[in-house]
């Protein structure tokens, strides 16, 4: 099976939409309060606020194929469209996810290894992301892959403050 890693054109926008309401419901709906959680679910992944992010010349969103199937999509950002350091010599990975049935096989790590490559070719010296203290998998999951905790950052899923764990990698003697 191939891997395929697409950036997400304009026109795919609303397949976006669709894709990232969808992973992230099935990620964190069950923990949240469900209230909170849909007013959340309905602002940060609506069309509109997609599309400004879209249409951010430093955000990237990629689609991961797995052949002709539609697994999963990263979201990159540099510059002033992090979401925390905003460095010159830094990349974000805001978002990596994979759809639920497709989870467990080893695409993630995947992703994780492109999206290094991207920062790579972008002459990034770190990657870093923000992962909820109380996602334990994903934080296990990283700290595999070579992120480390450098701090935390408040999240809000509407009125409910969280806390993320900043994590990063440096990309220094990462053999691609």
């Amino acid at each position: 099976m191939i891997v395929i890693y697409e950036e997400c054109r304009e026109s795919e926008v609303n397949v976006l939409v669709r894709m990232a309401k969808k992973t992230f419901s099935d990620a964190f709906a069950e923990d949240n309060d469900p209230k909170d959680f849909q007013n959340y679910i309905k602002l940060a992944f609506s069309k509109k606020k997609l599309l400004s992010e879209f249409n951010n010349p430093n955000t990237r969103f990629f689609f991961v194929y797995l052949e002709k199937v539609r697994i999963g999509y990263f979201k990159l950002n540099i510059g002033d469209a992090q979401s925390d350091l905003k460095s010159d010599t830094s990349m974000e990975l805001e978002r990596i996810y994979v759809i639920q049935e497709f989870q467990g096989r080893g695409y993630g790590e995947l992703i994780l290894k492109k999206a290094k490559q991207l920062a790579i070719a972008a002459r990034k010296s770190f990657l870093w992301l923000g992962v909820w203290e109380r996602n334990t998998k994903a934080i296990q999951f990283y700290k595999k892959h070579g992120f480390i905790k450098f701090g935390t950052h408040p999240y809000y899923i509407g009125s409910d403050k969280q806390t993320d764990w900043l994590m990063r990698f440096d990309l220094i003697n990462f053999k691609h």
